[in-house]
Formats: structure tokens, sequence, C-alpha cells
């Protein structure tokens, strides 16, 4: 079992997803990947932060729903790690709306800063 705290951290960047705001928590390390479910791969703090505000900035609303979470712990290289399954709603200015399910995978450093994030999603029929 990993740390809850961790967890907790993880839940509520997807909180800041949701309201736009991700000035509010400080958890990415510097030297952060992050591998996109599109295949993107973006590298740096600075980068992930830019192309989110960016993304995120083009939508009228994104609403998260969270299925389950776990914090782990890689035993065999001694990491720390969450995962986390749920959906997103993402509404554009246009009125499209997307909806997909999600699962990601969390990294931590031994500083307690995400310096790893990969992203699987699916794409589901709107509601």
């Amino acid at each position: 079992m990993g740390k809850p705290a961790q967890a907790k951290m993880i839940l509520e960047m997807w909180k800041d997803w949701d309201d736009n705001a991700f000035d509010r928590h400080n958890y990415f390390a510097d030297t952060i990947v992050m591998f996109l479910s599109d295949g993107g791969v973006i590298h740096g703090k600075d980068s992930c932060m830019a192309g989110a505000k960016r993304f995120r900035g083009s939508m009228t609303s994104a609403v998260s729903t969270i299925s389950a979470w776990i914090p782990l712990k890689s035993v065999d290289k001694n990491e720390d790690w969450v995962a986390v399954w749920g959906s997103e709603t993402d509404v554009f200015p246009d009125g499209k709306k997307e909806v997909r399910d999600l699962h990601e995978i969390w990294r931590f450093n031994k500083a307690g800063k995400v310096d790893f994030m990969k992203q699987f999603a699916s794409a589901t029929m709107a509601k």
C-alpha cells in the first residue's frame, strides 16, 4: 500500500482541472514527464502547466467523476504511485460535448512531487 496523502494530492489535481485552477497546488516536479492518451508527451513542469491551461481554457466546463483510486508502493523499485479511474465530461464553446473514461498512473519522486504521469482514455457516448 502507498501513501494516502499522495492519493489526496492527485484527487485535488483532478478538482483543479474541473475548476480551471491550476495555480492552486504546486505538486509537479520540474522534471515531470506526462504521456497523454492522444499520444502526446510533455516534458517539464512549465510545459505541462502551459499545455493544461491552454487545453482546459478551450472548454466552457469540465466535470470529472472519480470511480476509484489507490496509492501504491512499488517495492522492487521503491517508488510511490497513485492509480485513479474515472470519467470526464468536457463542454466546448460551440456546445460540443465529449465524454471519456480515464485511467491514470502518477509517480512521485523522493521529494514527494509528481515526476511522471501516464493517461489512458476511451471515448464514450455523450449523455
